[in-house]
Parts: C-alpha cells; sequence; structure tokens
C-alpha cells in the first residue's frame, strides 16, 4: 500500500473519531431531540460543535468513498476500525465518559483482529470483473503465406 492509501484509511479514522466527538459534545449542548418536533432537531444543527461535527463526517465519507474505489470493504472497514481506539481516547479525556474495562477489553479485542486483516492483501483479485470497463486494442491479424492476392 502506498504512504497516499495510508493517509487515506489515517483520514478515515480521524475525520469519523473527531466527527463522532464533536457531535456528542454538541448534542449533548442542545438536549434532547425528538422526530416528533423537528424544530428541536433544526436547533440543534445551529450548534457550533454538531455542524462541525457532521461537516468531519462528511470529510469521512468522502475519505471512505476515496478507500473503497481502490479496497476491498473486508479490508477498509476493519482498518479503519482503530477509531474505536481514538474515539475511546477522545471519550475519556475530552469528554469525561466513563469507560468500563470490560470497554476497553472490547476495543482490545477489536484491535488485535485489525491486525490480522492489515496483514492482508487490500484487494482481492478477481479471474472476471463484471462491470469492469473492458479496454479495446486491436490485435494484429496474421495472415498466412500464400493466402495473399
Amino acid at each position: 500500500m502506498t504512504f497516499r492509501k495510508y493517509l487515506v484509511v489515517a483520514g478515515v479514522t480521524v475525520f469519523a473519531a473527531a466527527g463522532d466527538s464533536m457531535l456528542s459534545h454538541g448534542m449533548k449542548q442542545a438536549g434532547n431531540i425528538s422526530l416528533h418536533h423537528l424544530s428541536s432537531l433544526f436547533l440543534a444543527l445551529l450548534n457550533p460543535w454538531v455542524a462541525v461535527g457532521i461537516l468531519l463526517l462528511l470529510a469521512f465519507f468522502a475519505a471512505y468513498m476515496n478507500a473503497l474505489s481502490w479496497a476491498d470493504l473486508t479490508y477498509v472497514l476493519p482498518a479503519t476500525s482503530l477509531g474505536y481506539v481514538l474515539l475511546a481516547l477522545v471519550a475519556k479525556f475530552a469528554l469525561h465518559e466513563q469507560i468500563s474495562p470490560m470497554r476497553w477489553l472490547g476495543i482490545a479485542l477489536i484491535s488485535g483482529g485489525v491486525g490480522f486483516v492489515a496483514g492482508g492483501e487490500a484487494l482481492t483479485s478477481h479471474a472476471h470483473h463484471e462491470h469492469a470497463p473492458r479496454s479495446v486494442e486491436a490485435e494484429p491479424i496474421a495472415i498466412p503465406s500464400g493466402a495473399e492476392s
């Protein structure tokens, strides 16, 4: 994998963790919202933390789409799950959330599983790509000797 591809996967991880953290912080400030009172939803969108969180999640989505364009979903999704570790650290130290030992164990297990996935190929090869564009190249036509007129 190239440095640019590592950067994209890192971007997916960081944008998701930062966006979710900011969205969580902003929604705690906004308070409870209800789909029965859509005005509370629109008011929550005016909170700067919510707005920045949404923008970061849009950046996550763009980076995620980029990663999926050159790698399998079964590679990209586990590789980006390292964001769980980052998110837990942000939640603990920036949002002051309590994280139980069982959650830390779960995060450690996820991280261990990522190690298995990251060791494999990013893109599996297929014998036949049904939707892949085909290149049309003219092959030289061999004319048997004596057949020329």
